[in-house]
């Protein structure tokens, strides 16, 4: 055998060894991780049974499957350390490190909250508005609410472009807007702002406290966010009239917040797996919505003997209404007359491509299973 014969054989050599202590370095790398892991400990806004309880979860699995043991998130349900509606002041102040929460959940702090959520309707659907918070300058007001004007030690990502929260659930059907006059309704929010201005009683409760308080005759009509959350916490159980489609709350998204200083005191990679994993649980969360939701709503009608019922025009007509004098008196304030402007300019752009290039969806639909009774 020649020396150039040789030499294959040599490099071969070299290689194994080489590929052996790569392969001792990988074996051995995981305990070091193990003995580095920074764990955050998070607080949904959710009970243990809510869908929402789960889709956060969603999150910490990716978080925590992606981060190779260098970073952790414990997760707790809503209650666990604070008041769901708390969670905000809990990571600003450090008893928390982070939350999976909603803005509008800390809207008694700063009306503007709710632009980031539960705002007017201008004609945007939440994967839209979720267009607008990444790429039409809604981020960045965002951070303009948080760190200039409410001096929040926070930093937050959106996930889960919501669907369009029904009416709610009612003891008799809702007619028209007449049926409306008087009730006492829980919702969150601007949206509760709304309810007023069209002559509601308006209570703000978080999701675990609404039955007892439709059972103790405390409200009596109300609204939370989809069929499988409210089939969960037992809403057929005290109302049998389901109100869907509604203008009070037609987008909404998660908030995913950490408190600052344990944000940047992570890794760059770190910080970039909790912001990159809100997007992809984004999705993650919105498909798992399209089969729970769909499925509860048939369940509700089938199996709970729920009267489900599409919401009067009428009732639309109100809210928008409604929504003109409120957008006139919140745009008062400079900053949120300068969101609600954003969010126009946005809307008025992205909604008219959306709108003028649409296939006849609901066309197709019928065609292949009815009219639908809207």
């Amino acid at each position: 055998m020649t020396t150039a014969d040789k030499r294959p054989a040599t490099n071969r050599r070299k290689f194994l060894a080489g590929a052996a202590l790569a392969g001792a370095a990988t074996i051995a790398f995981p305990q070091v991780s193990r003995a580095q892991t920074v764990t955050l400990k998070m607080q949904g806004s959710w009970g243990a049974k809510d869908v929402f309880n789960e889709m956060a979860e969603d999150y910490v699995k990716r978080v925590n499957e992606m981060a190779g043991g260098r970073l952790r998130i414990d997760y707790l349900v809503g209650g666990a350390i604070v008041h769901p509606f708390q969670v905000q002041d809990a990571v600003h102040g450090g008893q928390l490190d982070a939350a999976h929460t909603v803005t509008v959940y800390w809207y008694g702090k700063h009306k503007a909250a709710s632009l980031f959520g539960t705002g007017p309707v201008f004609g945007f659907n939440a994967n839209e508005g979720l267009g607008w918070i990444h790429n039409g300058g809604g981020r960045e007001l965002f951070n303009e609410l948080l760190t200039d004007i409410m001096k929040r030690d926070i930093v937050s990502f959106f996930a889960m472009p919501m669907p369009t929260q029904p009416l709610g659930w009612f003891k008799k059907p809702v007619r028209s807007m007449a049926d409306l006059k008087g009730l006492k309704y829980r919702t969150v929010g601007l949206a509760a702002d709304l309810m007023q201005a069209m002559g509601l009683a308006v209570a703000q409760l978080p999701g675990g406290e609404i039955v007892p308080a439709m059972e103790r005759g405390v409200i009596d009509a109300f609204e939370f966010n989809n069929p499988t959350s409210d089939r969960r916490f037992g809403a057929q159980d005290v109302a049998k009239n389901y109100m869907m489609g509604s203008h009070h709350q037609a987008t909404e998204y998660f908030e995913i917040m950490f408190n600052k200083r344990k944000f940047t005191a992570l890794a760059k990679e770190q910080q970039a797996i909790l912001q990159y994993a809100a997007e992809a649980v984004s999705s993650a969360n919105e498909w798992k919505g399209m089969d729970y939701y769909s499925k509860d709503l048939q369940e509700l009608i089938t199996k709970d003997k729920v009267n489900v019922i599409r919401t009067p025009k009428d009732v639309f007509a109100a809210q928008i209404k409604a929504w003109d004098g409120l957008i006139e008196q919140l745009g008062k304030d400079p900053f949120m007359k300068k969101v609600m402007d954003s969010q126009k300019a946005w809307v008025k752009r992205v909604v008219y491509y959306g709108l003028f290039n649409a296939t006849d969806y609901r066309g197709a639909y019928e065609h292949h299973f009815g009219k639908l009774a809207l």
